[in-house]
């Protein structure tokens, strides 16, 4: 097993470890890193990757030979016995992997595409751009954004031939990003397709290692996204959407002649769910995907559905022979993994409330599972534990003081953190009410999170943290979701009351007379809307990195949800609160990272002058440098101290 791991809980610098019959090793240390490659710092943006050091790797199919990149510089290490060697490139790399057979790597740099043996250090040009805003290789915006698709390159399974993406950028709207702290850098020009405006045009190329090229067909006016691609022993399998998302397309390609062969079609009247790892094929060819039938997404092999109404089915994590592995919720707050054949059907393998996926190969199973104790790593192998990984996560400080809560008559899944300190009956708490209530992703799950600590934190300083997913989170099903089609803030805002009252009732002492929300990204436009729209109930709020007007958002993301902003601007009044500055007449702190390029900092910019414009008072915190998530470990401390002055003033806190 290969894997990527910190020396300690309070570093950032990550290695490459193997794990075998003779335990635990350090293949490559970690070490001071010195400047990323432009395209490499986008990849870890888009990814959301935090970490420094060997920060990704890809192996061959035997899991003999690993790639990686650090600073531009390609490495590679055979890890039977091997030490980790610098590969001659043409220039700086982004996203090496290594052929199935593990002779060469294919790497992209200057936007072009190469592969080099590593025999001999032969280097081929595959695919070279025709233009500077032409891209080989690599995951457009919002392909990377927003369907989860990373990824621009693709071995076929003899390792004879490479499927690339051509991103051609040249329509695509152009933003500059300054850094006000330097005036004497230049601003730095990014391709952002603003929602209802013109995307990137992406198409889909065989190469082999002679040079040969055959571009693959289908109907792409129609189908202009490309949000899954993989290639197995029957071929290249793609899905392609449509730019309403309304209909999703699994084609089978034909590698030597560019033809393109329908396998399966969906159409939702609000949007076709992409779900991780699909579709897929077995080895007979049955193909998996998933529907949304009865209430439930549910897993499906050759268009028969094989799990059970009520299981969500999460992700799809492997295909071996007729053997699937995929994970799946009954209950939202927690997400198992499970097994199926047709033998004896959906298996689940995972135990005990929390988070759980894994990864299998060679006849053993790695079951990664973070519970309220932490993360673990086990190894199975003929249903016995084999090994263990160990995880050298910093235990936390304070532990969390969860109380977990159904809320209302929908049930909604809360989380309300008490001071330590605290009895019932001592004296009010003043409430803060901490959610993301997003359909990126949930909050209150039953495991160790980061925001849990967070909360916890503000719970010692006086507060009762309430957060709650509401209608439009994953894990409750496709009606749950697209409850907040057509309006993204109605129904969670009114589903984050709901649970405030339930936390109330179930703890008298919570003062509904000083309630804050804090929120970011998603949860920064709801903490916005609560004040605007709501300041009978919510009384301060914190909006961080927060898409005040969707029309500044991107394509995929922004429509989905709402439609084309020419043919449904209704949809993006409603949802935006930038329309109803001048109706605010409680404290709002705005935060914004001046970096990023995922919200801009134009959200922010313009929300703030659209409050002074009306004469509403309010506060904005810039962060010079950060991008959508701040990781500097001096900001974000200062960030965190920054807001708990701003809701002890607002909310007539007395400090403890």
């Amino acid at each position: 097993m290969v894997f990527l791991r910190t020396r300690g809980g309070e570093e950032r610098d990550s290695g490459l470890w193997v794990a075998d019959e003779m335990g635990e090793r350090l293949v490559v240390a970690p070490g001071a890193t010195g400047a990323v490659p432009e395209a490499e710092r986008v990849r870890r943006e888009r990814a959301r990757e935090r970490a420094t050091g060997v920060v990704a790797y890809a192996a061959d199919a035997a899991v003999r030979t690993v790639a990686f990149a650090v600073d531009g510089r390609l490495w590679a290490v055979h890890l039977d016995g091997g030490e980790a060697r610098p590969v001659p490139t043409a220039g700086p790399v982004v996203d090496p992997r290594p052929d199935p057979t593990g002779s060469r790597v294919a790497y992209v740099t200057g936007g072009a595409l190469h592969v080099v043996e590593l025999a001999d250090g032969h280097d081929r040009r595959l695919a070279v751009p025709d233009d500077p805003e032409v891209v080989w290789g690599l995951a457009e915006h919002v392909a990377a954004e927003s369907m989860d698709r990373t990824r621009g390159h693709w071995w076929s399974p003899d390792g004879t031939r490479v499927l690339a993406a051509r991103v051609d950028n040249r329509r695509v709207r152009r933003w500059w990003i300054a850094d006000p702290a330097d005036p004497s850098r230049p601003p730095r020009e990014i391709a952002y397709p603003a929602a209802g405006t013109d995307n990137a045009e992406v198409t889909l190329h065989v190469f082999d290692l002679d040079g040969g090229c055959v571009e693959l067909r289908w109907d792409r006016a129609a189908y202009e996204y490309v949000t899954a691609v993989s290639w197995d022993a029957h071929g290249p399998l793609i899905s392609v959407q449509s730019r309403d998302q309304r209909t999703l397309r699994v084609l089978a390609a034909d590698p030597d002649t560019g033809e393109t062969e329908l396998l399966h079609e969906q159409r939702d009247p609000a949007w076709v769910q992409l779900v991780a790892g699909t579709p897929a094929r077995t080895a007979s060819g049955a193909l998996v995907h998933t529907g949304d039938l009865d209430g439930t997404r549910r897993l499906l092999v050759d268009g028969r559905p094989v799990t059970p109404e009520g299981l969500q089915i999460r992700s799809v994590e492997d295909v071996s022979g007729e053997s699937l592995l995929f994970t799946a919720s009954d209950e939202p707050t927690e997400q198992h993994l499970w097994t199926y054949d047709a033998e004896r059907g959906p298996v689940r393998l995972s135990e005990g409330p929390g988070v759980h996926t894994g990864r299998r190969a060679g006849g053993a199973l790695l079951l990664a599972s973070h519970t309220k104790a932490g993360h673990s790593f086990r190894v199975v192998r003929d249903g016995r534990p084999d090994a263990e990984i160990a995880s050298l996560q910093a235990e936390p400080v304070l532990v969390p003081r969860v109380t977990w809560l159904r809320a209302g008559e929908r049930e909604i899944r809360t989380a309300l953190l008490l001071p330590s300190w605290h009895e019932q009956g001592s004296g009010p708490l003043p409430v803060l009410m901490a959610p993301y209530a997003g359909p990126a992703m949930q909050l209150v799950t039953r495991a160790r999170h980061w925001w849990l600590a967070e909360a916890q934190w503000f719970a010692e300083h006086g507060f009762a943290v309430v957060t709650a997913d509401g209608r439009g989170t994953p894990g409750r099903g496709p009606a749950w979701e697209k409850t907040v089609h057509g309006d993204t803030l109605t129904a969670p805002l009114e589903d984050q009351v709901v649970a405030l009252r339930a936390a109330a009732e179930h703890c008298p002492d919570l003062d509904l007379g000083r309630v804050g929300i804090r929120g970011w990204s998603y949860g920064g436009t709801l903490a916005a809307a609560a004040v605007l729209r709501m300041p009978e109930v919510f009384h301060a709020a914190i909006s961080g990195a927060a898409p005040s007007d969707q029309r500044l958002y991107d394509t995929h993301w922004r429509e989905r949800f709402l439609g084309h902003p020419d043919e449904q601007p209704e949809n993006y009044d409603r949802s935006s609160p930038i329309g109803d500055a001048a109706r605010l007449r409680r404290p709002l702190l705005l935060v914004h990272g001046l970096a990023d390029d995922n919200v801009v900092a134009a959200h922010t910019l313009r929300m703030s002058a659209a409050l002074l414009a009306a004469g509403r008072p309010h506060q904005v915190l810039p962060l010079s440098g950060a991008t959508h998530m701040p990781t500097a470990e001096a900001a974000v401390e200062g960030l965190l101290r920054h807001q708990l002055d701003f809701l002890r003033t607002a909310l007539n806190v007395t400090s403890r």
